[in-house]
């Protein structure tokens, strides 16, 4: 091949976002497909990226592992020079060889700036694959502040991977309470279990009562049976606080609450955000949205 010809192709394959590997024999397997365009990215050096760019690097390098500059940049958080990236060219979809995207990497990170900055250049919320789910990540890792943003602009508070289940019954496996409450704030269902445990068997089997509490609070039905044939309640450790909390609340539920799950199921998930538009108290909008309680104590 003339190299006239390989330019070109090399070209082609940056301006259409296709892999572009780059290997140096001289380097270690592990990183002989780390080019200095990776470097600047991950490091944040956004003038040494402006450089190499405009020396003809392509914005689009991948590795071996099909990791882009942008993946690097978006793990670290350097929303500069991932904004530089997108800019000039960068696949924003662009997902490695186990299926994560820039987004993935950012919602796992918690770099909420980078997903509002790649939601607003075409990243896909529902991620490139099951192993790739933005919002699962968000969830596992305890990054409540990119799930909104990710709900927002069209990922499913609900989505079921086989291997993994909902974001919430994900959350609660982490024990990410941050995320458990978020979630459940977007209208997460509390009792959705396609297979497997339901959120509320998760929490029991961890004896976490401030699982148990919030979930309990979204109106958990501590009656469900797992495929097991078992309720929270008998997956409990014995003599736990979480036995003694599922106990307690085998009764009837105060009616404040009652009331409060029944409006917002009358009002449907898609639109809980404009419960903040009824012309209602703030303290009762508030307690709607699951933001204080009827004190007017703010939810953390």
């Amino acid at each position: 091949m003339s190299a006239g010809n390989g330019q070109a192709q090399k070209d082609a394959a940056c301006q259409s976002g296709a892999a572009v590997f780059l290997s140096n024999p001289l380097m270690s397997d592990v990183e002989s497909d780390w080019s200095p365009v990776h470097d600047a990215a991950f490091n944040g050096r956004i003038l040494t990226l402006r450089k190499l760019l405009a020396q003809g690097a392509c914005v689009n390098l991948n590795t071996l592992d099909k990791v882009s500059p942008l993946h690097g940049a978006c793990m670290q958080g350097h929303t500069a020079c991932a904004q530089f990236l997108m800019e000039n060219g960068a696949n924003v979809n662009g997902s490695s060889v186990d299926g994560r995207t820039a987004l993935t990497q950012a919602c796992a990170r918690g770099h909420v700036t980078c997903v509002s900055l790649l939601l607003q250049h075409g990243a896909d919320p529902r991620g490139a694959g099951p192993a790739g789910s933005p919002i699962h990540s968000a969830a596992a890792e305890g990054q409540p502040q990119c799930i909104e943003p990710l709900v927002r602009r069209g990922a499913d508070v609900d989505q079921h991977i086989d291997t993994l289940g909902s974001p919430l019954q994900v959350a609660c496996s982490n024990q990410r309470l941050g995320a458990v409450k978020k979630l459940l704030q977007l209208g997460a269902s509390v009792n959705r279990s396609v297979c497997g445990d339901a959120p509320l068997h998760i929490a029991a089997r961890l004896s976490s009562p401030e699982l148990l509490t919030v979930l309990l609070d979204h109106g958990a039905d501590r009656s469900l049976l797992n495929p097991e044939g078992k309720t929270p309640l008998q997956l409990a450790a014995p003599g736990s606080w979480a036995e003694t909390l599922l106990r307690q609340a085998g009764g009837v539920a105060p009616l404040v609450q009652l009331c409060r799950i029944h409006i917002r199921n009358t009002v449907g998930r898609q639109r809980l955000g404009g419960i903040r538009d009824l012309h209602l108290p703030a303290e009762l909008i508030q307690y709607l949205l699951f933001q204080s309680d009827l004190r007017g104590e703010t939810l953390h």
